[in-house]
């Protein structure tokens, strides 16, 4: 097998694949981008208050921890293109609440509205942790990671940029609108997907939901696994910080300079191109111990905002933990692939798990950003995120095994 990434090879095998579930995906990432940037401030605008709006917002992550419990079982044997149309039709539900909402702005709205989006994300990991773990061999795991993060993070920079055009220029009714139709453009190539896919979809019956067994195989795994969640648990606060904190330091520096606006686009934009680079790099050994020292790298950089007040220098720094990220999030996720797949039919546990972690991140992410800026600011507050970055690596490279290994004895008794 080919390690490098062939330009070529794209309209072939599971590169062909990757390239047009990215493509699909796109398209429903601005429809989110459109709406991640326009959500915080239409609910804080309607309730008045800040820490409500946190609240709410911090709702959908918790519904999404509660996803992530009970879809190992009910989605164990549903295969990967309906857990997609799942995905698509659940972001599209979400679209239609938040339409109702522009109309009649009610907390209860707000928390349908954000439950239905923790569900979403929930089926976006399981399935694209399905098609990967179960499609793409060990070899070019990472590459396609890779590939479908580049597509992601600029749907994510053109999102709010759009989404901030239309919200001033057209109002907010046409910003959830455009959501929309982005998302159905999705669906649409997820329907010539499936009419090229010749393959039957038939699935098993789900299993009966048990949440006790649901968190003993967590425990189990988390055992064995403790590093790499670790890592996203840390790369997923910082990354909450971003979203969070970041826009307001962000919106600090703008007042010093137009151009100071730029700190969190500048933090996103990287992964549009270093996706490129990973693939070609075509890693598929020691991808935990890399991951953990680009990890390390980004809390250095972090920490030399400290001593300085230049933006030149926030958006630099900006730019490179951006950069050292994008390494680090693809060579995780082909971690969890690898993973996945040698758990089998019970790989959807691990899933889980890797989701809730996330769902963790960006739940504790923002309260914990938030408390800390109120004792040192805004900047302040990436220097100590960056410290707590070079703690947990240097101790994740001293700690971490060469290769984890799982109780498979026990990983086939789950299905009795």
């Amino acid at each position: 097998m080919n390690r490098k990434f062939d330009v070529g090879g794209l309209l072939k095998g599971y590169w062909g694949r990757a390239v047009m579930l990215s493509v699909m995906l796109f398209f429903v990432f601005v429809g989110d981008g459109i709406l991640s940037d326009w959500v915080p401030s239409f609910i804080q605008d309607s309730v008045n208050s800040p820490l409500l709006m946190g609240i709410i917002i911090s709702f959908s992550s918790l519904v999404g921890f509660g996803a992530d419990l009970v879809f190992p079982q009910l989605l164990k044997h549903v295969k990967t293109r309906k857990v997609l149309l799942m995905a698509i039709g659940s972001s599209l539900v979400f679209c239609g609440v938040l339409l109702w909402s522009v109309a009649w702005p009610l907390v209860v709205l707000f928390l349908l509205a954000m439950g239905v989006w923790g569900i979403y994300y929930e089926f976006l990991g399981f399935g694209g942790q399905a098609f990967v773990s179960e499609s793409v061999p060990i070899t070019a795991r990472s590459g396609v990671w890779a590939v479908m993060s580049a597509f992601r993070s600029l749907a994510y920079f053109i999102g709010p940029i759009l989404g901030s055009y239309l919200a001033l220029s057209k109002g907010d009714y046409w910003v959830v609108v455009s959501a929309i139709v982005c998302v159905a453009l999705g669906y649409l190539i997820w329907v010539i997907m499936g009419r090229s896919n010749r393959e039957p979809i038939v699935d098993e019956p789900a299993e009966r939901v048990n949440l006790l067994k649901e968190i003993q195989h967590w425990w189990t795994l988390s055992e064995r696994v403790w590093p790499v969640l670790a890592i996203s648990l840390m790369m997923g606060v910082v990354d909450a910080t971003y979203w969070t904190t970041g826009t307001v330091f962000s919106d600090n520096l703008a007042k010093q300079t137009w151009w100071g606006g730029l700190f969190l686009p500048l933090y996103t934009l990287p992964m549009v191109f270093v996706g490129v680079v990973i693939a070609r790099w075509g890693v598929y050994k020691g991808k935990k111990k890399l991951a953990e020292i680009f990890m390390l790298v980004s809390g250095l950089l972090l920490v030399m905002l400290g001593p300085s007040d230049s933006v030149v220098v926030a958006l630099t720094v900006s730019l490179l933990v951006g950069t050292m990220l994008s390494v680090s999030w693809p060579l995780t996720d082909a971690v969890y692939s690898d993973i996945v797949s040698r758990m089998g039919s019970e790989g959807k546990h691990m899933v889980g798990l890797s989701g809730s972690t996330l769902s963790v991140a960006y739940i504790v992410g923002p309260i914990l950003a938030g408390l800390i800026s109120q004792f040192v600011g805004e900047k302040n507050t990436f220097v100590v995120m960056g410290t707590m970055m070079i703690l947990v690596s240097a101790i994740l490279l001293a700690v971490t095994p060469k290769k984890i290994k799982l109780p498979q004895i026990e990983i086939k008794t789950w299905s009795n």
